[in-house]
Order: C-alpha cells, then structure tokens, then sequence
C-alpha cells in the first residue's frame, strides 16, 4: 500500500451485524473516499461481551456473527486486506486481540496516515490514536453527541481531535438548540456514492422506510425538556395511512413486547416487515430501496426539537435511487426545486398531502429526487470539502 494520501476511517460494521444500512453507510465513506483516488483502511472496535452467534446467543469474538458480517461485507467490496477489527482494546493494543493486522502494523498505519476520520469517535485506543498527525471527528447524532460532551465530558470521546465535522446542518446557528460547547462545528452532508444507482421506475407504490422503533440512545433531558426515542415522534403520524390512503410500510426493527404500538400501526394500516429479512446486507437494502416508491419516516426528536438540521444517510440513499422522500421536518433546509423530490411534514395533514403530491406527479418527484442527490450529496464534493478543510490534497 502506498503511504501516500492514506485514511483511515474507524466506525462501526461487526458491532451491528445483519444491519445492512449501517453498512451501506460505512461503505459509503470507504468507496467514496476510494474513488477520490486515496489508500483506505478500516479500523473498528468491538467488546466480547457484545458479541453473538446466528441465534443471538453469547459467543466468542472469533466465531461470532459480529466478525463474520464484518469480514463478509469488507471482502465483498473490496476491503478486506484493508480492514482489522480490535476486540477488547483498553488506552493500548497490548492486550487487544487484532483480526487483520498485528498491534505493529496498525501503529505503523497510524504513524504514516494523513488523516484518521473518526466516525462518532468510535476509534478511543489512546495509544493509537494520538499517533495520526491529522485526526477529524464526525458526529452523525448532533444533538445527542453535544448533550452527552455538555453533560459529562469524555462520554461523547471528542478530546483529542483537530476537527469537527457534523451532519447537523445547523449546529452552532441561531435557532439550534443544541450547545456547540465551544466547538466549531463543521456542516456537511451525508457522502453518497452515486455512480452505483440508476433511477429507473419502482417496483411498487409503497412508500417505506428502515427504521429502529427505540433506537440505540435513551431519552436525554436538557433545561428541563426530554428528547425520547423515535417512537414517540412517529405515534404523532399513526393515522397518516387511514388518513392519505396511500400504500405505507416500514422495515421496522421493533420488540415484540411492544404490543400495544404494533397494534396500533397495523391497525392504523401500516405494514410492517422484519428488517432483517429485507435489508440484512448493504445489497438487500439497496434492493428494498429500489423496490419502493419514496420514503416517508418521522424523526427521532432530539432531530426535531432542536432544529438540528440533520438529514439522515438512509433519506439520501433513498434521493440517489430517484426515491422521493417525505420526512419530519429537522430544519435542515436542503435546498428543493419547487417543492419536488423532498417534502417535509409537521402534521399528519402535511404528510398526508406530501404523500398525495408524491404519487400525483411521480415522474417529476424521482427526477427531482435523483437531481438533488447529485447536487447536494455526491460523495465525491462532500468528501473533497472534508479533505480540503482537513489538508488532505
């Protein structure tokens, strides 16, 4: 590998297997930085006890679906040689188990790379990290991210870098809630490789979307507000099927304890699908993608309520297929032709006439949709600014 122009990204793969637009996302940053023409390298962290077999049962790293999802997605798209997954790492290597590559090796990559592009800061061996000459950090969770540094410094793992990059499009604005801790926060958008995706006609009139119905984080209370899980903002939208009369479905990974709620979104008419049946690879979910006709999902609230400006990589992915999409409103403001290809909601009204403006002029929306994933979020200008403003030429 040359040492020229080397980066090395650090997020997550193997710590959410059968999470095929987690690893979508992953590799969005990997190829896209690829076809900039730069040397890539992937590093990701995982505990043991968070690792399971095909069942879900406790199992060790080396035969665990963690590591198998991990090398299968990095050896299918070309990473393999250039990827190692460090289990049970404490400030140093020493006592780390390395798949991929020895402890040496990944110093010696640390010492010669350009850039570490730290992905919600995943990468924390100290001993590593200090080692890059360039370190920049990228939240997608603005919001939370700022709120778990504001509240206990250290939680967020921001110490040690010399950039900040976040896609909330307004944190640190007037009109943001969110504390910018005296951080100068750096826009940018979600990077898509679009060279991959046609925008030909859907497989059905479903609108869809993939979502998790609590998410990963808990509520967070900040001036005496709670910003709670997902959940909370899509039972405001419950009856936007009965309401629109439009095909609606969401992959939805959601505990079958939660009766209550599943009861009420089927009876609301939406249908529901495993995730992991129809978006367990980054391909399936490509596919699930392809065979929609638009998005439409709410949004977690601490997007919402502190005018955030954050657009997710899943909405993105969807406008790179030529997929309208219909979302609660963040505030992020992308710039739209006339209302086509992206419509935001606050009501059930709103979502229900979005929905309705969507299937009345398809053709125009995919089109539109296509246009603004080329415009505003091409991998290779939102990448380039990245390295730009780090000093990667």
């Amino acid at each position: 590998m040359s040492v020229n122009n080397l980066v090395v990204v650090s997020s997550v793969i193997a710590n959410k297997p059968h999470n095929g637009g987690n690893a979508r996302m992953v590799l969005n940053w990997l190829e896209g930085l690829e076809q900039l023409g730069l040397d890539v390298f992937f590093v990701e962290q995982l505990r043991s006890e968070h690792c399971v077999d095909a069942y879900g049962a406790p199992a060790p790293a080396t035969r665990s679906a963690n590591r198998a999802y991990f090398e299968d997605v990095l050896n299918r798209h070309g990473f393999g040689r250039r990827a190692a997954l460090i289990c049970d790492a404490g400030d140093t290597l020493d006592d780390a188990v390395v798949h991929g590559a020895t402890a040496s090796e990944l110093y010696d990559l640390a010492d010669t790379a350009d850039l570490l592009i730290n992905i919600s800061g995943h990468l924390s061996v100290d001993a590593l990290k200090r080692r890059f000459r360039r370190r920049a950090y990228v939240d997608l969770d603005p919001g939370y991210t700022q709120m778990w540094h504001h509240q206990q410094p250290g939680a967020a793992r921001l110490e040690g870098h010399d950039l900040f990059f976040t896609v909330g499009q307004r944190v640190g604005t007037d009109g943001c809630r969110i504390p910018s801790n005296g951080i100068s926060w750096l826009p940018m958008r979600q990077p898509i490789v679009l060279k991959e995706y046609r925008a030909d006609g859907p497989a059905s009139a479903r609108f869809t979307t993939i979502a998790s119905w609590r998410g990963a984080y808990g509520p967070i209370t900040r001036d005496g507000e709670t910003f709670a899980a997902k959940a909370h903002e899509f039972r405001k939208f419950m009856e936007l099927p009965r309401v629109s009369g439009q095909a609606f479905e969401i992959a939805l990974d959601i505990h079958p304890r939660e009766t209550r709620d599943l009861r009420a979104l089927q009876d609301s008419g939406w249908r529901l699908v495993n995730p992991r049946s129809v978006a367990e690879t980054p391909e399936d979910y490509c596919r699930y993608i392809e065979g929609s006709a638009a998005e439409c999902s709410a949004a977690q609230g601490m997007y919402v309520h502190t005018r955030s400006g954050w657009f997710s990589d899943r909405s993105a992915q969807y406008l790179a297929h030529g997929r309208p999409v219909l979302v609660q409103d963040t505030g992020f403001g992308a710039p739209r032709t006339c209302g086509e290809g992206l419509l935001v909601f606050d009501t059930v009204a709103q979502a229900a006439d979005g929905a309705d403006r969507i299937a009345r002029d398809y053709r125009g929306h995919s089109a539109a949709a296509r246009w603004l994933a080329e415009q505003y979020f091409d991998s290779d200008t939102q990448l380039s600014q990245l390295l730009d403003r780090a000093g990667v030429s």
